[in-house]
């Protein structure tokens, strides 16, 4: 086994500059967990500044006055009064679309955190008025930012591993009790692990590996008597003939999910395993560690296989995910994850639901 490991890692400490031009005004609204780290990241891009939070809790308000913050309750009292060059949203998922909507109408480009909608129906208003106003309109999957899933998609575009044939795709890790006693509303039906945390790997399966058309699953109640699920499965095909099996537990204890395996949020503990295998026809990728494997001579399975750690950089996905803001603000970059590409996934996380609900194989529109 060879490794041609060579990770650089980024100086986290210092502000990153996406280019050599004036800070651009940013807003959150939304000052909860995730809120905070988009306020981390902001401050750790140089043309990148927050300028005001729109959250209507003392905490918020608390927040903002030593950092001499614009507060404001509503996105409507922001918007009397100044106009930022970008809007975070990082509030309760019911709230995504009406908010949105609110920004897209005064011109303001917004970053939604997914998911996007509470259904891929509810979005649809959100799609067509940005559409039309011409107003950008991102989706925080923040993995897509994340340099080592740029290297595998690259590997995969180059033809390393072939023809793509099958992938697996694990998320199981255990939820403790007080997880769910601080917040119930996680113990009801609809808030389980398909919608709460499978979105994010379906959205990395299908930037990695191409559409998904079509879907099968299974799904099991509760152990600990809640209303939802605890562990799901599923059988997805792919536009380009593939196959995939990916499956989702917050009961289980285990070492393989993207929490566990990627280190990207230092809150979860590392283990040195890999929630993602992709099989083609001259090569296989595990991922997050970026082993390829492949023979160096003739195909069988008599022949030795050979193991490479793919090199690729290190660094923060969600600084990354601002500085894309900021140039796509500016008009220098494409979305990486447009609002289409939100409801794309939306559409397969619900079509699990269903697919498991029902026992039927879902098929996916070939357009969203």
């Amino acid at each position: 086994m060879t490794n041609a490991s060579a990770t650089k890692e980024s100086n986290a400490s210092a502000p990153i500059a996406s280019a050599n031009q004036a800070p651009v005004d940013l807003a959150i609204a939304g000052l909860g967990l995730v809120g905070k780290r988009h306020a981390e990241a902001i401050a750790n891009v140089a043309n990148a500044n927050l300028v005001a939070v729109v959250d209507p809790s003392e905490e918020a308000k608390a927040y903002c006055q030593p950092r001499k913050l614009a507060h404001y309750p509503t996105l409507e009292a922001m918007f009397a009064e100044r106009r930022p060059a970008g809007v975070i949203l990082s509030t309760p998922t019911p709230l995504h679309v009406d908010q949105a909507l609110g920004c897209v109408a005064e011109g303001c480009p917004v970053m939604v955190e997914k998911p996007l909608a509470t259904s891929a129906q509810a979005a649809k208003p959100l799609l067509e008025a940005a559409l039309a106003n011409a107003t950008p309109l991102l989706v925080g999957h923040h993995r897509r930012h994340n340099p080592l899933i740029r290297k595998a998609k690259q590997i995969i575009s180059d033809g390393k591993i072939g023809q793509v044939r099958a992938v697996q795709a694990t998320c199981w890790f255990y939820k403790p009790d007080p997880y769910f006693d601080i917040a119930p509303w996680r113990k009801l039906k609809g808030a389980g692990p398909i919608s709460v945390n499978l979105v994010h790997d379906v959205d990395l399966l299908r930037y990695l590996c191409g559409e998904i058309v079509s879907v099968q699953a299974q799904a099991a109640l509760s152990l600990r008597g809640f209303e939802n699920e605890d562990v799901a499965a599923a059988v997805l095909r792919f536009e380009s003939g593939a196959v995939g099996t990916i499956s989702v537990s917050d009961s289980i204890v285990a070492p393989w999910s993207w929490e566990m395996t990627s280190r990207e949020y230092p809150v979860y503990p590392v283990t040195d395993q890999s929630c993602y295998h992709i099989g083609g026809s001259h090569g296989a990728l595990s991922i997050p560690d970026l082993k390829l494997w492949s023979h160096s001579q003739e195909r069988d399975w008599w022949t030795p296989l050979s193991a490479t750690v793919m090199p690729r950089d290190a660094s923060d996905p969600l600084i990354n995910q601002i500085r894309h803001f900021v140039e796509v603000i500016a008009g220098r970059e494409q979305p990486l994850v447009s609002g289409q590409e939100g409801y794309r996934t939306l559409q397969v996380v619900e079509a699990i639901q269903s697919a498991a609900l029902t026992g039927q194989t879902i098929e996916l529109p070939c357009e969203a």
